[in-house]
């Protein structure tokens, strides 16, 4: 076991990176969890509307994520190399493409948004519930589509310091952000402190307020320590990113960008096909997939920790000390799933009751929340496994094993279970996450191989 546990110095040096990240994507889940559950207080279709915006929202977001990511696999071994230069042009780069990206996800949601969550709507339901839900959402996506670009923006800042190792001041962005969120939301959504009820709008108005503070406070922060953080000197003097650069960002990073958006946009295609068991497997799922968002931050983060750790010991060539401290973060990430497994058991029968919803909703995302508890380990390991391909550049072996298996086998699966099986929606989902198995051994034998050790920067 001894290769598999690291000493008191390992783990202090790995959770001063993960913790961080754990506080402020547990704090930011745990405020979303708040949203939900205020306007899961206010009705089934406001609910329902929101979750289905959210679930455009979600292909969004993690396609930037996989934008700043495609190009933070360089800003870490820059930064393991000590080369400001690289990891100011990489900044640039991620400037320029995330603001492209925004533009063209801003123009998409509010010409087709209606389309797009329409799609949810086409189950077993009442047309006005329906018809309900879809007013709801559009209501909440127009609102949201404002915040897009502040967020975009405090995803580059926060994603190049993390890479350089500084976790502390995205984490306190997040939390005034937070803060700002959820005292908003409680005013505008309810309509307290002579603040006029405004329900769903209310929640978009909030989240959007809480997006401008968290940029503006982390862009403050780094600008006001440019003397310590040097890449940020002169960043904007010149958009111009190094073609060199450019084309190895492109060749190592696209395949992550696309994956980033194809899994997003695949988890969406699984979301729709269990949707078409109508409009309380839609509110059942969006109570699950809340609270598993809460405790999911554990693994989660545990792999946004590996990435940067593993990342840095590649660009520094410390070959054989990267493949160890991988190791003992992988075991340490699939241990620490213990806990989430446990918070869900003893949750699943309880955070269902917290909303204004039927007996039938309650039941089912209960049932919901145990099969996640269930399979919570096997995805911690996937997650850490993904985190380790991808910090030696492997991108093009991320793509297959990450969205090349969801879209290759768990959509097709989902297609025909929803469609043409009869089962009921229980055991479509069950045997949809089971199929994660297999990827887990696909997983194990990239990582033994060691196909990721790899220094892109040198």
């Amino acid at each position: 076991m001894g290769k598999y546990i690291g000493d008191k110095k390992f783990y202090k040096m790995a959770l001063s990176i993960a913790a961080p990240i754990m506080i402020q994507n547990g704090i930011t889940n745990f405020v979303s969890m708040l949203d939900n559950i205020m306007i899961g207080r206010v009705g089934t279709e406001q609910m329902s509307g929101v979750a289905v915006a959210n679930q455009l929202l979600f292909v969004f977001n993690i396609s930037m994520f996989g934008m700043v990511s495609g190009a933070g696999i360089f800003g870490a071994q820059f930064f393991g190399s000590r080369n400001m230069e690289g990891v100011r042009d990489t900044f640039r780069f991620k400037v320029v493409s995330m603001t492209l990206m925004t533009l063209l996800g801003i123009a998409l949601l509010f010409f087709r948004g209606d389309f797009l969550i329409s799609l949810y709507l086409q189950g077993k339901s009442d047309m006005g519930s329906a018809a309900a839900t879809l007013a709801y959402g559009i209501s909440y996506l127009r609102i949201m589509l404002i915040g897009m670009l502040p967020y975009a923006f405090a995803q580059i800042y926060a994603s190049t310091l993390r890479e350089m190792g500084e976790t502390m001041a995205p984490m306190r962005a997040g939390m005034a952000a937070v803060c700002v969120n959820m005292v908003l939301n409680y005013i505008l959504i309810f309509g307290k402190l002579g603040a006029p009820r405004l329900g769903v709008a209310g929640a978009a108005i909030a989240t959007v307020v809480s997006r401008f503070v968290e940029c503006g406070c982390i862009a403050l922060w780094t600008h006001r320590r440019s003397e310590q953080l040097c890449f940020i000197k002169g960043a904007y003097r010149s958009l111009r990113v190094p073609g060199g650069l450019t084309r190895r960002i492109l060749v190592k990073g696209s395949p992550l960008m696309v994956n980033e958006f194809l899994w997003s946009l695949g988890m969406a295609t699984l979301t729709q096909c269990y949707s078409l068991y109508g409009l309380t497997v839609v509110a059942g799922l969006n109570i699950a997939t809340t609270l598993s968002n809460v405790t999911n931050v554990v693994w989660l983060s545990m792999g946004n920790a590996l990435s940067i750790i593993v990342g840095q010991l590649l660009g520094a060539g410390k070959m054989e000390e990267a493949k160890d401290t991988d190791r003992k973060l992988i075991f340490f990430a699939v241990t620490s799933c213990l806990f989430v497994v446990a918070a869900l058991l003893l949750l699943a029968p309880v955070f269902p009751q917290i909303y204004n919803t039927s007996g039938e909703v309650r039941t089912l995302a209960m049932r919901l929340i145990l099969v996640t508890a269930c399979f919570a380990p096997v995805q911690a390991f996937l997650n850490a496994a993904y985190f380790t391909l991808r910090s030696g550049g492997k991108t093009g072996i991320t793509f297959f094993f990450d969205s090349g298996f969801m879209w290759l086998c768990s959509i097709p699966a989902a297609f025909v279970l929803s469609r043409y099986s009869g089962f009921p929606i229980l055991a479509t989902y069950i045997l949809c996450q089971a199929l994660e198995i297999l990827k887990c051994v696909l997983g194990f034998v990239l990582v033994k191989k060691g196909v990721w050790l790899n220094n892109i920067v040198a």
